[in-house]
């Protein structure tokens, strides 16, 4: 599959395109609203093609499907208009800036017939799978899940700290442990949530939150840009816990752990170093071809946006909120 590329972003010259180029696939077009630095960029990378608007990248003919690592509140429009041209859109998280511009996105990409993956690349990876699995067959009722995504921002301009790109710790890395929260909980009912702006930036720059379920299960939700490197999850349940450390994006070379125990034996198992953006890719070329559902699709986005959206309201009013469930 020929990929087109529609920014410079770190996360797409750093992980993303490397990734693909790694994989049977091949990136040959990149975008920048700045010419030279497509150029460069398309230069240090061996990428064919270098344009200077993400419009022109929607017309090479040889782009099949697009990865968009726009600003979070650039996602739906150029999702959108890859759709528009006939692409398949692999679109970083978060899909857009709420759930009805999520439902607005997952509509045009099903009436353009094109498919759409909302890039949480962890879901990928073969612990994050083997989770999931210990929980589904082998914890029962499970009581609590864990989750933060925390790092210390350095730099006072990045993107990520602008509220009018829908900056902010929850939309950024907070969207991670709301969707492992999810992974193993499903939908809860309800979300209280309070934040802070340390950075005086206009966005939320820590945060924790509680979601509530049936029978007094819930799920305890953390973000932040202010304290140290920590990502992990950890789910409880009345015979036995797992825990999953560097739960997102696994920092070493020496390959991750999922311990758990179940019954009163305790397991440890691991996992060989394996590139989660590649095994994203891949699933994402798959999905095209066979038409099967995207495991991160348009409505797992919208679900896991109206979430984030009952936070934020809960973080503005003081107090618990309703979760819309709508899909």
């Amino acid at each position: 599959m020929n990929f087109g590329v529609v920014s410079t972003a770190n996360i797409a010259t750093k992980a993303v395109i490397p990734a693909i180029q790694d994989s049977e696939h091949e990136v040959v077009a990149i975008a920048s609203r700045d010419a030279s630095r497509a150029t460069t960029t398309a230069e240090e990378l061996d990428v064919a093609r270098a344009y200077g608007s993400y419009g022109e990248l929607l017309t090479d003919e040889a782009v099949e499907a697009v990865y968009n690592p726009l600003p979070n509140a650039l996602h739906a429009e150029w999702t959108k208009k890859a759709a528009d041209h006939g692409h398949h859109v692999l679109c970083e998280k978060p899909l857009a800036v709420d759930a009805d511009e999520a439902r607005e996105v997952k509509a045009h990409c099903e009436e353009q017939g094109v498919t759409l993956v909302e890039a949480f690349m962890y879901r990928y990876h073969p612990r994050t799978l083997r989770a999931a699995c210990v929980a589904r067959e082998h914890l029962d009722d499970v009581r609590s899940v864990t989750a933060t995504f925390q790092f210390p921002m350095d730099d006072p301009d990045d993107v990520r700290l602008d509220p009018d790109l829908a900056g902010g710790c929850l939309m950024d890395v907070g969207c991670y442990a709301v969707d492992a929260a999810r992974l193993f909980l499903g939908e809860p009912e309800r979300a209280y949530a309070t934040t802070a702006d340390t950075f005086g930036a206009g966005v939320d720059t820590e945060l924790t939150a509680i979601l509530e379920y049936g029978d007094g299960v819930t799920a305890e939700i953390s973000a932040g840009f202010t304290t140290s490197d920590v990502q992990r999850y950890r789910v409880e349940a009345t015979n036995g816990w797992l825990e999953a450390p560097e739960a997102f994006v696994p920092r070493g070379d020496d390959g991750t752990e999922l311990a758990y125990a179940v019954d009163g034996r305790r397991v440890t198992e691991t996992f060989d170093p394996t590139d989660q953006y590649r095994l994203e890719v891949e699933r994402f070329a798959d999905y095209v071809e066979s038409g099967e559902p995207p495991r991160t699709d348009g409505a797992a986005a919208v679900r896991n946006m109206a979430v984030i959206d009952a936070l934020y309201e809960s973080a503005d009013a003081g107090r618990p909120v309703a979760v819309d469930r709508r899909e």
